[in-house]
């Protein structure tokens, strides 16, 4: 596969195509259960975005959602089932406003949403993050989003699978050294697909699965609420015991919700 310039792409299975969108506090691996339990029956598209993994970030203006379709396209993929959490699931849902026909399907995890008023808990967790950059401390700063959006509001660090906050503090602190200098240095050049998405939600007509963790964020509770009121053909489900990162957390779990609606009849 020729990926777009600058982007890491991986590609396996065959079947209908699923594209998997990575949350913005991990990079491509975290779909590593999917790629393991969906490939026997589907062809799986994963990337890392810019400015995660092993996609670096570029010198100019770039959009996460342009380079979502170069990356179908590369794949030789006309149209799939797109599944994205978190900024991922903002991802997917510019490219079903911007280009419906690239999408078959959406399956949105703990997505995120511009325009969303958030709490004053998110607004002093980007606080804490932002002071430990300034001081250098990107493992801190790693920590602090772990700690937010792993553990979640009603966990403590000890309650939480140990290897799933090692894997998630590994791909945020790799983010973070990718794209802090870039940031400090010209800001943040990312351009959205959609700018005006949350007012365009409507006009996102097909079928999709809104997935959330029940031990996540009441920010992430209520964009998905606003999903789940504002988009046509929703089916909604929670995961008990996960918090933002069910597919990692609780990927049995996951995977059978996942499947259950890929299988659905078109």
């Amino acid at each position: 596969m020729n990926a777009p310039d600058g982007i890491h792409v991986e590609a396996a299975g065959d079947g209908p195509a699923v594209v998997l969108v990575h949350a913005g506090i991990c990079d491509s691996g975290m779909w590593d259960p999917q790629w393991r339990s969906l490939a026997g029956s589907h062809r799986l598209i994963r990337h890392d975005m810019r400015g995660f993994g092993r996609s670096p970030v570029p010198p100019g203006a770039y959009s996460h959602g342009r380079d979502l379709l170069a990356v179908m396209d590369a794949a030789g993929v006309a149209d799939a089932v797109v599944v994205g959490t978190s900024l991922g699931g903002r991802v997917a849902l510019e490219v079903a406003v911007a280009h419906p026909e690239r999408v078959s399907a959406l399956v949105l995890v703990g997505s995120g949403l511009p325009g969303h008023e958030w709490s004053d808990a998110v607004k002093e967790y980007l606080a804490a993050e932002d002071e430990a950059i300034e001081r250098g401390d990107l493992a801190a700063a790693a920590e602090v989003n772990v700690r937010f959006w792993i553990d979640g509001p009603g966990r403590r660090p000890e309650d939480v699978d140990p290897e799933l906050r090692r894997r998630a503090h590994a791909m945020q602190l790799r983010a973070l050294e990718l794209q802090v200098p870039s940031y400090l240095e010209v800001g943040d050049l990312e351009e959205p697909l959609v700018p005006d998405l949350g007012e365009r939600l409507g006009e996102v007509t097909r079928p999709t699965l809104v997935v959330i963790g029940e031990a996540d964020q009441p920010d992430i509770h209520a964009i998905a609420r606003r999903i789940v009121v504002s988009l046509p053909d929703t089916t909604e489900a929670s995961i008990p015991d996960a918090g933002h990162l069910p597919s990692m957390e609780r990927p049995e779990a996951f995977d059978r919700i996942l499947e259950d609606f890929l299988s659905r009849p078109a």
